[in-house]
This record gives C-alpha cells, sequence and structure tokens, in this order.
C-alpha cells in the first residue's frame, strides 16, 4: 500500500494506545505505553514522547493525526501545554487533539450522534447530537466526583475493609481478596493498608486498578463487592439520565459504553436495567476513533466496510488486546478473568442462598 498514513492516538490515565492506518483500513504500526493524564502525572510529557519514538512513525508519511488527550479542553493552562507537546511531537502537519472521551464516542459511534458513557480511571458521559454538537456530564477528576469509575469502585473497596478492620461494618471476604490481591500481611491490617497506600506512585491509577478485584468478588457471590458495583451503576445511569435531558432528543438518543471498567458484563448489565435499554455495542474502540477522525480529515472515502476492516484489524492486534495474564501491577483497562458474563442479580441471588444454607 501506497500513500499517506493516518496517525491515532487514545491516552488515558493508566495506558496510552497508538497506531497507523493506510487507506484499506488496515493497522500498519501500533504501540502501547504508560498513562498521560497530566492532572496526576508529572511525567505525562515524557511518557507522551516515549510512545510515539517507539511508534517511529516518519513525519511525511502521516496525512493526518487524531489524538485523544485526558483532561484536554477541561483547564486552559493544562491543554495549552498539550498543545504545545503534540506541536513538538507530531510536527506542523494536520493535527486534531480532542479529549479522550469526545474520542471515544466518536469511535463508539463512528461519528453519529449517540451517548456514551465512560467508566474507566475516572468516568464520563458524552454526547453527539445530530448538528455535531458536543454535550459533556461528569468528569471532575477523583478529588471532586468520578463517580462509578474504577477508582471510585477501589477507594469504596478500601473504606469498606478499613471499616471492617476497625469492626465497624463487616466485610470478611472483600478484607482477604484485598488483602491476598496486594500481598498484605493480615497480622498488621492497619499498617499494611496504610503504608500501601502510602506508598503508590500514581495513587490514581493504583486505587483504580482495585476495581478488578472487586469484580472479581462480586462474581463469586460476595454481597459487599455486589453493593459497591451496584452503587457505581447507579452513579453511571445518572450520568446518562443527565445527558440525555441536555441533547435535543436526547431521550431516545442510542447509548453505548467505553472503559475498562464496562467490561464487566455485570456491572453493564446493572447500568442497562436503570437505564432501561440495552447498549448499543460501541462501533469501533477510542483509538479507532482517532483512526476513523484521521482519515476523514485526510479525505479518504470511508465507509462502513472501511470502518468493519479497522475494526477487525485493531481486535486481532496484540497491542490493543493483551494476551499476558493480569498481575497486581496491571494497570486498570486490562482485565482479565474476573469480567466473565453473568448479571448481578444472579450473583446476588446466589449470595443469598449460601447465606440462607449457612445462617
Amino acid at each position: 500500500m501506497t500513500g499517506p498514513l493516518v496517525l491515532g492516538l487514545d491516552g488515558g490515565g493508566s495506558k496510552t494506545l497508538v497506531a497507523l492506518a493506510d487507506a484499506d483500513g488496515e493497522i500498519v504500526g501500533a504501540g502501547r505505553g504508560a498513562g498521560i493524564n497530566p492532572m496526576d502525572n508529572p511525567d505525562w510529557r515524557r511518557e507522551l514522547g516515549a510512545v510515539l519514538a517507539a511508534l517511529g512513525a516518519d513525519p511525511a508519511a502521516i496525512g493526518a493525526a487524531a489524538v485523544g488527550l485526558p483532561a484536554y479542553g477541561e483547564v486552559a493552562t493544562v491543554a495549552r501545554t498539550q498543545d504545545a507537546a503534540i506541536a513538538e511531537l507530531l510536527g506542523p502537519g494536520p493535527v486534531d487533539i480532542l479529549n479522550d472521551v469526545d474520542l471515544a464516542q466518536y469511535g463508539a459511534f463512528a461519528g453519529a450522534p449517540g451517548i456514551l458513557i465512560l467508566s474507566g480511571s475516572g468516568s464520563m458521559a458524552w454526547a453527539r447530537d445530530g448538528a455535531g454538537q458536543s454535550y459533556r456530564v461528569g468528569g471532575w477528576g477523583e478529588a471532586i466526583g468520578d463517580e462509578g469509575s474504577a477508582y471510585w469502585i477501589g477507594m469504596r473497596a478500601i473504606a469498606l475493609v478499613s471499616q471492617d478492620i476497625d469492626g465497624r461494618t463487616r466485610a470478611p471476604g472483600l478484607r482477604a481478596a484485598l488483602f491476598a490481591h496486594l500481598g498484605l500481611d493480615p497480622a498488621t491490617p492497619m499498617d499494611s493498608l496504610t503504608g500501601w497506600v502510602a506508598g503508590l506512585v500514581h495513587r490514581r491509577s493504583g486505587i483504580a486498578a482495585l476495581a478488578e478485584v472487586v469484580a472479581a468478588e462480586a462474581m463469586a457471590g460476595d454481597v459487599d463487592a455486589l453493593a459497591i458495583l451496584e452503587a457505581a451503576a447507579e452513579e453511571l445511569a445518572r450520568h446518562v439520565a443527565a445527558i440525555a435531558r441536555q441533547v435535543p432528543g436526547g431521550a431516545t438518543l442510542p447509548w453505548s459504553y467505553a472503559g475498562g471498567t464496562l467490561r464487566s458484563p455485570l456491572l453493564l448489565k446493572a447500568v442497562e436495567r436503570r437505564i432501561g435499554r440495552p447498549a448499543l455495542p460501541p462501533r469501533l474502540p477510542p483509538i479507532g476513533g482517532a483512526l476513523l477522525h484521521a482519515a476523514r480529515r485526510v479525505g479518504w472515502a470511508v465507509d462502513a466496510g472501511w470502518i468493519d476492516r479497522l475494526a477487525t484489524t485493531l481486535a486481532g492486534h496484540t497491542a490493543f488486546n493483551p494476551t499476558t495474564k493480569r498481575t497486581s501491577s496491571t494497570k486498570q483497562g486490562e482485565q482479565g478473568d474476573a469480567w466473565k458474563d453473568s448479571t448481578l442479580d444472579d450473583r446476588v441471588r446466589g449470595a443469598a442462598d449460601r447465606g440462607a444454607r449457612t445462617g
């Protein structure tokens, strides 16, 4: 294949994906790196440069680029530093910079109207109407909001475990699972748990990674883990309801999802139950949204077949779907076996049955 390529970048709080695609919708280069959220990662500029350098793309071969960056457009001073970094790293060519959730919505609906709910390290809802106007709800960051996010789930798990340690409540299953996952000493619970939190280099992504522990325990029927996921589903559904009220015709717009936390069928089905209608599976993942945006910017004749080929090649690429088994150091968004199909209702009934047999 000759001719220009397009570059897409999907930056998040826990990981960054970058890809090159040709005019046939085939991936010709890809890379994966650390998170680049400037709100909690002082090394974000270095990490961004590293993932682009590893890709090794010739700037002269890139016809257009689309870049999704966390926190972009939310704080003016931060956005200016992001603009400067992208200009330095990608040069003067056609480059569109968007908020990472904006780009996720673009990919999920292939640029069409719709509502996206994202739950990864943070949480946010983003929508486009028929005129291309964007709307957002949430995304306030963990210090203010991010309800229903992986970080929010992780913090509630830590809080509940601390209360169990004190004797203020009972959550023995979640406490045991959390301590086992983190390799903490149950003989010194307070010192172990507070020491782990204090030693986190990237607190947000480290705590967000605990969402999978909660999901695994929920799958096993732990009522405390189930309650945390139910509360998260309630918060995410409230995001969707709020943004639907802002968008003309929002009540009938399709909705979809993004972010590692919503790979949990338990959580997704709980959100669907509250919204009252099923989610539309994402047409493309966020990195695909970036490539699609760049392809249209460069003027390619993008049709449904092109989008299908892109989706297929992305799904089969190891950079975007790592096959390695998850460890305690794996970042949120790279889920393993905890995200198996089930429903919260099934798990609640199972837990209740076990409680009845042992009570």
